[in-house]
């Protein structure tokens, strides 16, 4: 009869929506998008919207950021030579459901002379930072950088020349794939245990900074999409 295919329809509707909905749900709590700039103005200079100044002591931040798309990709274009820039964007992420750090960059430039095991030429071209405020915050926050180096080998752990609450982890060395994109996946979860010897609480943001006060030689790089994701 006509209602009763009617009804089945309906049954089988919403078996369907029933079905789907939990797959669906967890699939979105398996990635927290931080950033994928498609909602910031192409060519916007400066702080991006959403993000804040992240000062440190002594950087002089010219902010020389640029909203771009990169042969269809879009972008934040990182530029220094003789600053320090830091943006941060807060977050609110869970490291046992989401612990990968996943992001997308392209590195123009290394910073000549740049060597972040000395103080007087701690810099590095772009890079990302997850950070965990704790008061007092210049003494004790705790914040793990990930960078391109110019020479220290991958894997490389330094501790900041320059300050206690920072930690860099290398994730690339050398000239070989500069100008192309890379796809970087980190477990910030398992390096926060493996530096500081405890698990991780929820980290609060997520910093992007590019520094060259120190050697005073220009460096560039790309940022694409940031997110969270779960293993």
């Amino acid at each position: 009869m006509p209602g009763s295919s009617v009804s089945r329809r309906h049954l089988l509707g919403a078996a369907l929506l029933a079905g789907l909905r939990p797959r669906s749900l967890a699939a979105a709590a398996a990635r927290v998008v931080v950033e994928d700039w498609r909602g910031q103005r192409l060519g916007a200079n400066g702080v991006p919207a959403g993000w804040r100044a992240y000062e440190t002591p002594g950087g002089h931040p010219r902010y020389d950021f640029t909203v771009v798309d990169d042969h269809g990709r879009r972008a934040l274009d990182l530029r220094s030579a003789d600053d320090h820039s830091t943006i941060a964007h807060e977050l609110k992420v869970d490291l046992k459901a989401t612990p990968m750090l996943e992001w997308s960059w392209k590195v123009v430039t290394l910073p000549a002379g740049a060597d972040l095991r000395k103080k007087a030429a701690s810099d590095a071209t772009g890079h990302i930072f997850v950070i965990w405020p704790r008061f007092p915050e210049m003494l004790r926050s705790r914040l793990i950088g990930y960078v391109w180096d110019p020479s220290l080998p991958a894997g490389t752990i330094v501790p900041s020349a320059k300050t206690g609450t920072v930690t860099f982890v290398i994730v690339h060395s050398g000239r070989a794939g500069l100008g192309a994109w890379h796809d970087e996946r980190r477990d910030v979860a398992a390096d926060y245990l493996r530096l500081y010897g405890e698990k991780p609480p929820a980290p609060r943001a997520v910093a992007l900074s590019i520094d060259t006060n120190d050697t005073r030689a220009p460096a560039e790089a790309l940022f694409g999409s940031i997110a969270f994701a779960a293993p």
